[in-house]
């Protein structure tokens, strides 16, 4: 579980984020199954918001210790938009504890690439960086000569890293698929999620892989399971989770951004049928009068809008719902699966013959 400690009961930012971590737990605990030992692995996806780009200010200590408690009930998560200055991650890596690794990309730099780092949090003691770790580079396409010619490669560099928990050895690859143009399917979207899809499946097959148990995760910016941006990743091979089907991973829950994706391979990548997405905004940061009036003196900065008028309150209100609190914590909700990794009475009956 997180660490506490530096919070102070007798401050009222203290009590109040004492309070809310209690109530956030108990969400948490209702919706989300308990973590094991060694019979499954929880894993989760989540572009945390601007995670921590300077230009929209410092968070509230209290959402560095929302993120870390709800991450702290997943075995491992991929993280997208963490920024290049990594202060937020190495504040709710502290707040997590020393078992939990991290690992990260370079900064992707350009103006596509916003400075943005991929990243995985886990936890040690249930699963082990098995040394591979890289950033995806697409491969040349061979011309109808035989002539092998360069691909653009993905604007935020997906990050690929080896893992084993329990019997499971796999590859995470982590996306933050470019946005473009706001519409369900623009090309260089749709081209992007063929392109990594197909190379990860490629990547199945071949001989030098390290582990065939390939799953692929992150921020696709997919509108809907409808869209040409989904089917490209069908078309690889890939499923989606029957269970994930239903949810919508922004903060609105009205779009399917996110997305787990794998092949699923009896005794080698399984599904227990449990996932969803973790709706905090019911805890913190609420859509509330209640809410909104207490966190109204953190947004003194934003009184005015940016062309210098006075906000009404009616403006207030919109912003701190639409646009601060998802600054405090994300425009997205965190995706989850849950897998097995005991395949010890398969292996054992396999053996009798």
């Amino acid at each position: 579980m997180p660490f506490y400690r530096d919070l102070n009961p007798t401050t009222k930012e203290g009590k109040r984020t004492l309070k809310r971590l209690l109530e956030l737990r108990k969400r948490l605990a209702a919706k989300i199954p308990p973590r094991t030992l060694d019979n499954t692995i929880l894993l989760a996806t989540w572009n945390i918001r601007d995670f921590d780009k300077p230009a929209y200010g410092r968070r509230l200590e209290e959402s560095y210790y929302f993120i870390a408690e709800i991450i702290s009930h997943f075995d491992i998560v991929a993280i997208q938009e963490v920024y290049k200055e990594l202060s937020a991650l190495e504040k709710v890596s502290q707040i997590l504890g020393g078992h939990w690794k991290k690992l990260f990309t370079d900064e992707t730099v350009g103006a596509k690439g916003n400075d943005e780092r991929m990243a995985f949090l886990y936890d040690s003691r249930k699963l082990s960086f098995e040394g591979l770790a890289s950033e995806l580079v697409l491969r040349g396409v061979k011309d109808e000569k035989g002539n092998l010619q360069p691909v653009t490669q993905v604007a935020r560099t997906p990050f690929m890293v080896g893992f084993r928990a329990g019997w499971m050895q796999f590859v995470l690859a982590t996306v933050h698929i470019l946005w473009d143009e706001n519409k369900a399917d623009p090309p260089q979207r749709v081209r992007e999620i063929r392109e990594v899809a197909q190379f990860l499946k490629q990547r199945t097959v071949d001989k030098s892989t390290w582990s065939k148990n390939i799953i692929l995760l992150g921020d696709f910016n997919i509108f809907g399971t409808d869209d040409a941006t989904f089917q490209e990743i069908l078309k690889a091979g890939f499923t989606v989770p029957e269970a994930l089907l239903k949810f919508r991973s922004n903060a609105t829950q009205t779009r399917h951004y996110d997305q787990i994706a794998l092949i699923e391979r009896p005794q080698h990548v399984e599904l227990t049928g449990n996932a969803g997405v973790f709706d905090y905004y019911d805890v913190v940061f609420r859509d509330t009068p209640e809410d909104k009036a207490l966190y109204m003196e953190y947004m003194k900065e934003y009184e005015r809008k940016k062309d210098g008028s006075p906000r009404s309150e009616k403006s207030k209100k919109n912003y701190y719902q639409s646009y601060w609190r998802t600054h405090q914590m994300s425009d997205h909700l965190p995706m989850w699966v849950e897998m097995k990794i005991d395949f010890s009475d398969a292996y054992l009956k396999n053996k009798l013959g």
